[in-house]
């Protein structure tokens, strides 16, 4: 058993779930646990070890292997150790299964596949006579990727900068420089409540937002469709979820609906508020559009494939053209912090959050051998 697996196999048994999903005091929940670990695992191979209190037993942990010389340049290996989860969740998820080619539990792809391969590697160039001289590599593993982005909200309001970030998350081993951007928003009409026998002394707040629904879902849907990102596609709306009325004898005197809006590189949140406001009060439609002010900002994110860290990840990955994905990640706040960031990591998207999850071995032997040449490549 390779090293990364052995990693992987241990951290799959460390339950580590975002607390965001599970109730008060589950003993599943937090990532104290693989922080403690991960803290340990470093101290065997002498690395310099930081501990970020982001809240409460709950650490973001960076490991450093600094260059005898002057610092000249740093990169930042930047997984994160939260998993998505619910409360009847079986025990059986985090033991970790190997079946042929494929080791599945929680946390196999996302993204506990990404710290043991990235660990996996920092310990190979700690241990090997070709560190770099004057580079600083940076381990940080996140918590609350999942949910608020707050470890890496955390580490970047701290001043923490680097010249690149490779964000740990399951991308077939694709070097990821351009994600999309994610708005929640609510939209309320108000209507005129009336007893149900006499409809036509009150004001049907959920018929007025059907006409709303209606025109998002498909109007604005084609609008904002005819914008194109040469690695994103298009831009996105969903509407999630409707709320309205008590019962069917009262004509209901508010509803609410909320969307979901992917947004493109070069979109603004700003922007986009003020888009679906003029978009709906010109067709005459008497609507309050609310920000969800309790969801941190998740901008669009495109880094320069020209830039020569990333060619120099690209070339190692032997890959060609940079690629994009669709979902967000911790990689557009390092971005938004001043530090350039790409996406990288063994295992696939589709295989992340589900009731199966798993990871291909091979993938996680790819993605130390890539990330411990690229490392051993740095100056």
């Amino acid at each position: 058993m390779s090293p990364a697996e052995k990693l992987l196999r241990d951290l799959i048994a460390l339950r580590s779930v975002n607390p965001a999903f599970m109730p008060a005091n589950d003993p599943r929940a937090g990532e104290q646990r693989v922080a403690d670990f991960l803290a340990s695992t470093a101290r065997q191979g002498s690395l310099a070890i930081e501990r970020q209190t982001v809240f409460e037993n709950r650490d973001n942990v960076l490991m450093r292997l600094s260059p005898l010389s002057k610092v000249k340049q740093r990169v930042v290996l930047a997984p994160h150790m939260d998993t998505v989860g619910h409360v009847t969740m079986p025990d059986s998820l985090f033991t970790p299964r190997k079946q042929g080619n494929r080791l599945f539990g929680r946390g196999a792809c996302d993204t506990k596949g990404s710290i043991a391969a990235m660990l996996a590697a920092l310990l190979n160039v700690a241990r090997s006579s070709q560190r770099p001289q004057e580079t600083e590599i940076v381990f940080a593993a996140l918590v609350d990727e999942e949910n608020s982005q707050s470890g890496s909200r955390a580490l970047v309001a701290s001043g923490f900068r680097a010249d690149l970030a490779i964000v740990g998350e399951p991308t077939r081993l694709k070097v990821i420089t351009a994600h999309k951007g994610d708005l929640w928003l609510t939209l309320r009409t108000r209507g005129k409540a009336a007893h149900g026998a006499r409809p036509e002394l009150g004001r049907n707040a959920v018929h007025a937002m059907a006409r709303v629904v209606n025109l998002l879902e498909t109007e604005y849907r084609r609008r904002i469709a005819r914008r194109q990102h040469r690695l994103l596609g298009r831009a996105t709306v969903n509407v999630g979820s409707i709320r309205g009325g008590t019962q069917p004898n009262i004509v209901p005197d508010a509803c609410e609906i909320t969307l979901d809006r992917r947004t493109l590189p070069g979109e603004s949140d700003a922007g986009v508020i003020r888009e679906i406001r003029s978009f709906l009060k010109q067709r005459r439609l008497a609507v309050e559009v609310l920000d969800d002010k309790a969801m941190a900002p998740c901008w669009a994110m495109e880094t320069n494939p020209k830039l020569p860290l990333v060619q120099s990840l690209m070339r190692v990955a032997k890959q060609r053209a940079p690629a994009g994905v669709h979902f967000f990640s911790d990689a557009s706040v390092f971005a938004h912090g001043g530090t350039p960031a790409v996406l990288f990591g063994p295992g696939d998207i589709a295989q992340a959050h589900t009731a199966d999850e798993w990871i291909s071995i091979r993938s996680l032997e790819r993605a130390t051998a890539v990330l411990t040449k690229f490392l051993q490549s740095l100056p």
